[in-house]
């Protein structure tokens, strides 16, 4: 069954074609929660919270194609919401371990990507690390494409300063 037909299948009820359609996005899912939360405990719990309001709002989706789409907007509403809610209560730094995917071989690279502005640092994980098109960014986060394509230019605008600044990379313009 392709995803749509899926999609259409859990929607009349059918709870195994939507753990079908879950375990299709898992992974992708935990990349995208643990570059948020940089916890795998709290990855694993945004996943368990993204796939339960999944299941509740399932018939709500109106487009079976674009289950993915609305999936991920799902995770990160929840993982933007989780981020607040810590930084409001949480009076301690915590120390979490690098996994190979947050934390890129180079430490100034790292670091400049957690630098970046809440709105931009989607774009550069959806579309670098995950592959997604600016069209399907654009779908995701529910802005223009002309909108990704502004905040993709000044996120790698703000990489660029950092890393140039650390005097480790020298970019041209």
């Amino acid at each position: 069954m392709t995803p749509a037909q899926l999609t259409i299948a859990a929607q009349k009820g059918d709870a195994e074609a939507f753990a079908a359609l879950m375990e299709m996005h898992r992974s992708r899912l935990y990349r995208i929660a643990y570059a948020y939360l940089h916890n795998e405990g709290d990855a694993l719990e945004a996943i368990q919270e993204c796939t339960y309001r999944a299941y509740r709002k399932l018939k709500k989706l109106k487009e079976p194609s674009y289950f993915a789409t609305w999936l991920i907007r799902i995770l990160l509403n929840y993982c933007v919401d989780e981020r607040k809610r810590k930084s409001r209560f949480s009076h301690v730094t915590e120390i979490h371990e690098p996994s190979s995917w947050d934390q890129p071989a180079d430490p100034d690279l790292a670091a400049a990507l957690s630098a970046l502005d809440r709105d931009c640092k989607p774009i550069i994980i959806l579309s670098y690390f995950e592959g997604f098109s600016l069209t399907e960014v654009a779908d995701i986060l529910k802005i223009p494409t002309g909108t990704v394509k502004s905040r993709l230019h000044r996120a790698l605008r703000q990489l660029r300063d950092q890393l140039e600044t650390k005097g480790d990379v020298h970019l041209e313009r």
